[in-house]
C-alpha cells in the first residue's frame, strides 16, 4: 500500500512554481497576482484564506485580501467583482464560499470574469473542461489529477467509482476521469444519495473517489482488494482533545488502507493539493495575460 502524500506532492508544486516566479522577477517580468473575496467572519473559511495567502507570500506571488463585512448586499458584492475583473494588476481571484443569505451564490459566481476564475466555478470554464478543451479546472479536482499522475497510477480501463455529485468535486471527476488522455480513459460511474446497493458498485471499482463529507462511510467491505482509494471528505468531530476536533475523512482509514493500493490519508491528502492548484492556475492566468 502507497500513500498518495498530500503534503509532499504540493511541497513539490509550490517549489516548481517558485522557480518560475524567480524566473519572471529576474527576466523584469510581472509576478502573477491571487486576490481572495471574503464575506463576514466564518472561520473555517478565514483559515482558508489565510493559508492561501500564505501559500501566495512562499512562491512569490503578490495577493490581495478583500475583506466585507457579513452585512454587504449583493450589489455591493458585484460591484467589488467588477472592480476585480477591470483591475488589469489582478491574474485571478476567488470568491470563499460559503456566503451570507443575502447573496445568491449562483449570481455572484456567475459575474466572474471567466479569464480570471482561477477556481474553475464559472459554467464558461466548467463547459471547456467537460469538452476537453484548455481552462482552469476546479483546484480540488485538478489536484487529484496530480496526485494520480505524480504517482503513476494507471487509470486507463479501470472502473472508477465517484461518490458525491457536487459542483465542486464530484461531478468535474466524473468528467474528467472519463476524458482521453491521462489521469482519464476509465470507465465512470457516479453515485449519489439515491444510489441503491452502493456496496455492490464499490466493490467492483478499481478507484473510488468520495466525496461526502459523512465521516467513516467507506468501510472496509465496501472494497475490493488493491483498490485505490482517493478520500476527499473532511470533516471536524468533535472530541475531548484540547482542539476540542479531530480531523477525519470518508474512508475508514484503518481498516480500508489494509486492501488498498494506493490511498490518501485525511488531513494531508488532498487537502494540501486544493491550494497548491489554485496557485498553478493563478500562474496558468499570468501567461496567458502576458501573452494576449
Amino acid at each position: 500500500m502507497t500513500i498518495l502524500d498530500g503534503k509532499k506532492t504540493s511541497n513539490d508544486i509550490k517549489n516548481e512554481i517558485k522557480v518560475e516566479v524567480d524566473k519572471m522577477k529576474a527576466n523584469g517580468e510581472k509576478v502573477p497576482h491571487l486576490a481572495a473575496v471574503i464575506v463576514g467572519n466564518d472561520g473555517a473559511s478565514l483559515t482558508y484564506v489565510g493559508s492561501k495567502v500564505r501559500a501566495c507570500e512562499r512562491v512569490g506571488f503578490e495577493s490581495t485580501m478583500v475583506r466585507l463585512p457579513n452585512t454587504t448586499s449583493e450589489i455591493e458584492l458585484l460591484d467589488t467583482i467588477d472592480e476585480l475583473n477591470n483591475n488589469d494588476d489582478i491574474d485571478g481571484f476567488i470568491i470563499q464560499l460559503p456566503l451570507p443569505p443575502q447573496i445568491n451564490t449562483q449570481k455572484v459566481l456567475l459575474a466572474v470574469d471567466p479569464d480570471k476564475d482561477v477556481d474553475g466555478f464559472h459554467p464558461t470554464n466548467f463547459g471547456k473542461m467537460a469538452l476537453d478543451m484548455s481552462t482552469f479546472i476546479p483546484a480540488t479536482p485538478f489536484g487529484i489529477l496530480e496526485l494520480l499522475d505524480r504517482y503513476g497510477v494507471e487509470t486507463k480501463g479501470k472502473h472508477t467509482v465517484v461518490i458525491g455529485r457536487s459542483h465542486i468535486v464530484g461531478r468535474p471527476m466524473s468528467i474528467l476521469m472519463g476524458r482521453k488522455g491521462f489521469p482519464g480513459n476509465s470507465t465512470v460511474t457516479l453515485t449519489h444519495s439515491h444510489t441503491k446497493n452502493i456496496t455492490q458498485i464499490t466493490s467492483q471499482a478499481d478507484i473510488i473517489i468520495t466525496a461526502l463529507g459523512v465521516p467513516g462511510f467507506l468501510k472496509a467491505e465496501m472494497v475490493k482488494d488493491d483498490a485505490v482509494i482517493i478520500d476527499v471528505g473532511i470533516t471536524r468531530v468533535p472530541d475531548d482533545s484540547e482542539k476540542g476536533y479531530y480531523i477525519t475523512g470518508d474512508v475508514d482509514f484503518e481498516n480500508v488502507s489494509k486492501k488498498a493500493s494506493f490511498i490518501t490519508p485525511v488531513p494531508g491528502g488532498v487537502g494540501p493539493m486544493t491550494i497548491a492548484m489554485l496557485l498553478k492556475n493563478t500562474l496558468i492566468a499570468r501567461e496567458r495575460h502576458r501573452k494576449s
